[in-house]
């Protein structure tokens, strides 16, 4: 359940980006400034995605507010979706301030209340080297003695280095 923090803020309509693939309608909308537990996903029964995201605080204490030309929610939109969906089987992400709602296309809307989860990539997990070879900044490497992988190429770096 998403708590209302007391404030005068109106709630910010949030631009989206909305686009369509075979299998789903992708919805992402900034939030900065929430939480996960402070967002919620509505699909309705005619075809509406409701988005929402609460105040999670104000700001604390003796502090003179010098500049105040954004504020970290409330956030609400509501956007008509341009086919059914099947938000019951919808995928919910957020990171890195953004939303981001995928959700099955289906033959009828099936509504649904749905919660966002945090991700880790958005926030700054390195999982790995993938493609790129690993050497020492600014070291150019020679195509002609290019390595067959990455790992290749760190074992000659390591060589090298010894």
């Amino acid at each position: 359940m998403i708590e209302t923090v007391d404030t005068d803020v109106l709630p910010q309509m949030i631009p989206v980006k909305v686009y369509r693939s075979a299998e789903r309608l992708t919805i992402a909308a900034p939030m900065p400034g929430v939480e996960p537990e402070d967002i919620a996903v509505g699909i309705t029964d005619d075809g509406r995605i409701v988005l929402h995201g609460e105040l999670r605080g104000v700001l604390k204490g003796d502090k003179e507010v010098l500049a105040d030309e954004w504020t970290p929610g409330p956030y609400h939109r509501e956007y008509v979706l341009p086919s059914a969906v099947d938000g019951a089987m919808a995928n919910v992400t957020y990171g890195n301030g953004v939303l981001v709602v995928a959700l099955p296309l289906a033959d009828h809307t099936r509504p649904a209340h749905l919660l966002p989860q945090h991700t880790a990539l958005a926030r700054g997990e390195l999982l790995g080297n993938s493609g790129h070879p690993v050497r020492p900044f600014g070291e150019r490497l020679d195509l002609s003695e290019k390595p067959a992988d990455a790992q290749a190429m760190t074992e000659r770096l390591e060589v090298d280095e010894r």
